[in-house]
């Protein structure tokens, strides 16, 4: 947190975290430093009572991906109460019911998904907005296994060093490609090679002109060529 000021971020800075993180010290530092904090919480029964405490009229549906499967509730809740300065925060629980025909669909209603946060705003905004914190999880694993990062080549770290930013910018080409020129964000990068990247193709000259033959019944044929015409009416850099 004091490293972003130092390196020029200004304005409100808030921390977005999972259960990892949640602890009195990283809670503190964040109030002593005026940051914001929304942390995933460590759930035990005394948790759970709290939540499950909340009136069923208090709970507002998500926008999700199966109609009906996700709510939103808030209540308060006092965590670290042995601290000396333990005080009561917003407690934002959104409950999901279980995937039909999951084993936890036997056994469960819903499970739940805590955070407490001293964020001011509405509960169904900061629920959504603590919830794109875990997109970072997806980055990684796709820097991992999607570009090389899951080993790393030598016992020197300077070598390492160059691997990791490389890795990172190719990563980065990957993912601004299927953005501007498919319009769309694409999964992984391993999707993005195995349908566009690693293309075999011929390539023929005609009238001093090279022509690229691309494989017939290739079912992203029309996406690529999509693709290509966006980058290339991209204005260059001036």
């Amino acid at each position: 947190m004091s490293r972003a000021r130092h390196a020029g971020a200004t304005g409100q800075l808030t921390v977005r975290a999972d259960r990892g993180f949640y602890n009195h010290a990283i809670v503190a530092a964040c109030r002593k430093l005026k940051v914001r904090y929304s942390i995933t919480v460590r759930q035990h029964q005394s948790l759970r009572s709290i939540i499950e405490a909340i009136p069923e009229a208090e709970w507002t549906p998500i926008p999700y991906w199966m109609e009906g499967a996700a709510d939103v509730a808030e209540t308060t809740y006092v965590p670290f109460q042995s601290e000396p300065d333990a005080v009561t925060v917003r407690l934002i629980v959104r409950r999901v019911k279980p995937t039909p025909g999951s084993q936890l669909a036997l056994f469960a209603d819903y499970s739940y998904h805590a955070f407490i946060t001293d964020r001011e705003g509405d509960t169904l905004d900061l629920e959504a907005d603590h919830r794109r914190h875990a997109e970072i999880e997806n980055a990684i694993r796709d820097l991992k296994y999607g570009v090389g990062l899951n080993h790393l080549p030598s016992g020197r770290f300077p070598a390492n060093a160059a691997w990791l930013a490389v890795q990172v910018m190719a990563h980065n080409l990957a993912r601004w490609t299927a953005r501007i020129g498919l319009g769309e964000p694409v999964s992984n990068t391993k999707t993005l090679r195995r349908r566009f990247f690693s293309l075999p193709g011929r390539l023929t000259r005609k009238a001093r002109c090279l022509i690229l033959h691309l494989p017939q019944g290739w079912p992203w044929q029309n996406q690529f060529s999509n693709a290509l015409a966006r980058l290339r009416a991209l204005p260059l850099p001036s």
